[in-house]
C-alpha cells in the first residue's frame, strides 16, 4: 500500500524553500481528491504562522499587452534588488477538452531560471476570473516558502478580474497605447477596481502611448477612488526594453506605505480572508451536493430535460435539492 504523504517532511522542506517541496505542496492544493485536500488543509494549518508578510501583486492585460513580457523584466529586477519572487501565472484552460497551454515558464525563460524566483503555471480550470481554484492557498505556500513578493497573473480582461483583485494588495491593469476608441473598449469594471494602470510598449510610439495616459487619467478623475488616499497612477514603460519599471516599482511601494500607514491594507487583508472563508464554503457545500449519491442520480435526467426544453430550469432545481434533502 502507498504510504501516505509525510506531512512533517513536507512542511519543513517548504519552510526552508525548496522548490520542488513547494511545487509538491501547490500540486496537493489543486487536487480535487478529498484525500489530498484534507493533507492540504493540515499542511496549510501548519504553515500559516509563516504567512502573510509578502508583498502581493495582481496582474491582468488585454491580449497582446506583454504581460509575461512585462513581468519577466520586473521579476528580474526585484530579484536584483534582493528580493524572492513567486510567479502564479494562470493559463486558460479549454473550455472543450479543459486542457492548457501552460505556456509561461517558456515565455518567461531568463526568470524560470532565475535560482531566486519560483515560477508556477496553473489552469484556471474555467474559473470565473481566470484563477487557478486554489490560487489562493498557493499564494499562502509561496510565501511560507519565503517568497517575499507573490505576482499572480491572471488570463486577460474577458472574465470577472475582481476575483484576483480581491486576493492581493494591489491589482494592476497592463493595457497598450491607443486613441479613444480603445479607451471605450476598455471595460469600465476594470478600471474601477485597478490600484495602478502601466501602459505597456511605449517604445513603440512614446507619444500615443503619454496620450494614452492622459486618457486614462482623465477617465479615473471622473471615477470615485476606491480609497480616499490613493489615487491610481497611469505609468508608461517598455516591458521589452525594461524601461519605466524602477518608478513602477517607486509607485507599488508607496502603495503598500499609504496602504500600511492608514490601515488600509490589514482591512483589505481581514475582508478578503472573510470572503475567502464563505467561498471555501460554497465549494464544499457544492461538491457535496454534486457527489451526493441521490443528486447524481437524478442529475443526468433533469439536465436532458432541461436542455430540450421540456422542464423549467427552477423545477429542475427543486427536484435536486429535494433529493439533497433540502426544500
Amino acid at each position: 500500500m502507498k504510504p501516505l504523504l509525510d506531512l512533517d517532511d513536507l512542511e519543513r522542506r517548504v519552510s526552508a524553500g525548496e522548490r520542488s517541496a513547494l511545487a509538491r505542496a501547490i500540486t496537493l492544493v489543486e487536487s480535487r481528491r478529498a484525500d489530498h485536500q484534507a493533507l492540504a488543509r493540515a499542511l496549510l494549518q501548519r504553515l500559516m504562522p509563516r504567512t502573510g508578510g509578502a508583498l502581493r501583486l495582481g496582474i491582468t492585460g488585454v491580449p497582446g499587452a506583454g504581460k509575461s513580457t512585462t513581468i519577466e523584466a520586473f521579476g528580474c529586477n526585484l530579484t536584483a534588488l534582493g528580493h524572492q519572487v513567486a510567479v502564479l501565472a494562470v493559463d486558460p484552460s479549454s473550455t472543450r477538452h479543459g486542457g492548457s497551454i501552460l505556456g509561461d515558464k517558456t515565455r518567461m525563460e531568463r526568470l524560470a531560471s532565475d535560482p531566486a524566483a519560483f515560477i508556477r503555471p496553473s489552469p484556471s480550470g474555467g474559473e470565473l476570473g481566470g484563477v487557478a481554484r486554489k490560487t489562493r492557498e498557493a499564494i499562502l505556500l509561496c510565501e511560507a516558502a519565503g517568497f517575499d513578493i507573490v505576482i499572480v497573473e491572471t488570463v486577460g480582461v474577458g472574465q470577472s478580474e475582481t476575483v484576483v483583485s480581491d486576493m492581493v494588495d494591489l491589482f494592476m491593469a497592463i493595457l497598450i497605447p491607443g486613441g479613444g476608441d480603445e479607451l471605450q473598449g476598455i471595460k469600465k469594471g476594470l478600471i474601477e477596481i485597478a490600484d495602478l494602470i502601466l501602459i505597456n510598449k511605449a517604445d513603440t510610439d512614446p507619444a500615443r502611448a503619454e496620450r494614452s495616459a492622459r486618457e486614462y487619467r482623465n477617465a479615473l478623475h471622473i471615477l470615485s477612488p476606491a480609497h480616499p488616499d490613493w489615487t491610481p497612477p497611469v505609468l508608461t514603460a517598455s516591458g521589452l526594453n525594461n524601461q519605466g519599471l524602477d518608478q513602477l516599482w517607486s509607485q507599488i511601494r508607496r502603495h503598500r506605505e499609504v496602504m500600511t500607514a492608514n490601515g488600509a491594507l490589514e482591512a483589505r487583508r481581514a475582508d478578503q480572508n472573510t470572503r475567502w472563508m464563505w467561498a471555501m464554503v460554497r465549494d464544499r457545500l457544492e461538491t457535496s451536493f454534486r457527489t451526493d449519491p441521490a443528486v447524481a442520480a437524478l442529475a443526468p435526467a433533469l439536465e436532458r430535460s432541461v436542455r430540450q426544453g421540456q422542464t423549467p430550469a427552477s423545477a429542475a432545481a427543486d427536484q435536486l435539492l429535494a433529493a439533497f434533502g433540502l426544500r
